[in-house]
């Protein structure tokens, strides 16, 4: 019973899966028969899309073949056209090289002409001078001579017009060209101006020190007085200790003997004996030094060490208030920048700045001129005879032999006269300059005055219908005797009177 019972169960099971898979087949065989249908269908869309494609690519290909065919039908009319500008160029040139050819032909024809006409005329020319010369009996040389001649004579006036045309001509692009070199060294030079006084200060710690300067009965700071030579002024200012010399040198000694003694605190006798002596050798040092930075400065080199000890005493010499030293360094930059542009020797220039006033740190020891003494020491250390030659020239005590001294002297000129380099103020210059116009133009018959060179040169230009050339000479007396009399200044003025006749016409 129970075996019968497995068995129609699994009769019934097998049947159940034989079932299953049938309709499993039938459901697969619909669904392939449905994938076979999209397929058809996607395939028919492709082909009508290819279609369609295609059609639009050959109207694509017909609209560009035909605007191919458009140009190229274009490139070849232009072509056409060029090529027969071309043909016409080309006749036109083969016909301009023919004439061209003939022209050639006609020129050649003419310069045998030519010749032979100049070579007919050369023989007849000889033989006129030939007969010439038998008719006059005088070479053809000397012929011209005489006709020259005769010519100046007759064209002399004419001639010294033009001469002195060119010659104004020349002067005025000169100055020009002078004006534009000294203007051009002087911008390119802007050294500190190093200017002195005549007195030092030396601060104190304290106001009690002042009697210890002082001394029993005065004995210190007479003694600081006699040694160094210069006045001690103790109760001009509080905290501070007021020196005075016109000797700068014998300045500075005091004021570092001072600074010594006061940082010592021992203030006697001995003691000032042992600080100036020993601020004597740092001064010494320290002018030294200064001449070999300035000899380093200027570029001169090759001096002997007693002419730079000498030249660096003018550290502490002073003209009108202006450094002598640092006036002869900037003297040497402005000379050197000069005989650059005119083709002179820069450093003979320099060097004759940098030496030109060496005669002043001991002019006040040996007689004679700074110049004359400058000399002496130069040639005593054989310095170059140029260099001597054109430091010697600055003062026209000597003539000037060489380009570089009178850039020496024209360097002194601007150094020297520059408003406020020296101890006048912008004010005192322009009022000092003022008065000596005004002084000039009080007097009968003068015109117009200019004060030039920082009033060192006074030129007085008179009228000369009122004033004759004798009167001139007596009118540059009176105004030098007047400015004598009525004005304070340094060094010299030169007074020029001028007096020239100008006579006009116009050729119409």
């Amino acid at each position: 019973m129970n075996i019968a019972l497995i068995l129609l169960t699994a009769i019934a099971g097998a049947l159940g899966l034989a079932i299953g898979y049938y309709f499993r087949y039938l459901r697969a065989l619909g669904q392939k028969q449905s994938l076979e249908l999209e397929v058809k269908r996607i395939l028919l869309d492709a082909k009508e899309e290819a279609k369609k494609i295609v059609e639009r690519s050959e109207q694509k290909a017909e609209k560009v073949e035909e605007e191919l065919k458009k140009e190229v039908t274009e490139a070849r009319e232009r072509l056409e056209k060029t090529e027969e500008r071309l043909i016409k160029k080309e006749e036109l040139l083969d016909k301009r090289q023919i004439d061209l050819d003939s022209e050639v032909e006609a020129v050649r024809g003419k310069i045998e002409d030519i010749k032979n006409i100049k070579t007919r005329l050369d023989e007849r020319a000889l033989s006129i001078d030939t007969k010439l010369e038998e008719v006059a009996g005088m070479s053809r040389e000397a012929a011209l001579e005489m006709v020259m001649k005769r010519l100046e004579k007759e064209n002399a006036e004419d001639i010294m017009v033009r001469l002195q045309k060119l010659e104004i001509s020349g002067r005025e692009k000169l100055e020009e060209k002078a004006r534009d070199i000294i203007t051009t060294a002087i911008h390119r030079i802007g050294n500190q101006v190093h200017t002195d006084i005549m007195t030092s200060t030396v601060e104190i710690p304290s106001d009690d020190l002042k009697g210890k300067i002082i001394g029993k009965e005065g004995r210190n700071i007479r003694t600081f007085e006699r040694l160094t030579g210069v006045d001690v002024l103790i109760d001009e200012s509080p905290g501070v200790i007021t020196i005075s010399s016109f000797d700068p040198v014998r300045r500075e000694v005091a004021r570092i003997a001072l600074q010594t003694l006061i940082a010592d605190g021992r203030i006697q006798p001995a003691k000032i004996e042992e600080a100036i002596e020993k601020a004597r050798k740092d001064v010494g040092e320290t002018m030294r030094k200064q001449g070999e930075a300035a000899a380093f400065e200027c570029g001169v080199h090759n001096l002997h060490p007693d002419v730079i000890k000498i030249l660096g005493r003018l550290h502490y010499r002073t003209s009108y208030g202006q450094n002598v030293l640092w006036h002869s360094v900037e003297m040497a930059h402005i000379a050197a920048i000069i005989a650059t542009e005119i083709g002179a020797d820069p450093q003979i220039a320099r060097a004759g700045c940098l030496l030109h006033d060496i005669g002043k740190a001991v002019s006040h020891e040996v007689e004679g001129t700074h110049v004359e003494i400058g000399r002496k020491i130069l040639q005593k250390y054989g310095v170059d005879e140029l260099i001597i030659k054109a430091m010697q020239a600055h003062h026209e005590e000597y003539p000037y032999e060489t380009t570089e001294s009178i850039l020496v002297q024209v360097a002194d000129a601007i150094s020297g006269g520059r408003p406020g380099v020296r101890s006048d103020s912008i004010e005192k210059y322009i009022k000092r300059l003022e008065d000596l116009e005004a002084i000039a133009n009080k007097h009968e018959g003068v015109e117009k005055t200019y004060a030039i060179q920082a009033g060192r040169d006074l030129r007085v230009f008179v009228t000369p219908e009122k004033v004759s050339d004798l009167e001139a000479f007596e009118l540059a007396q009176s105004i030098a005797r007047q400015i004598e009399k009525e004005l304070r200044y340094p060094g010299e003025i030169k007074v020029s009177v001028i007096r020239e006749t100008k006579v006009i016409e116009y050729a119409r």
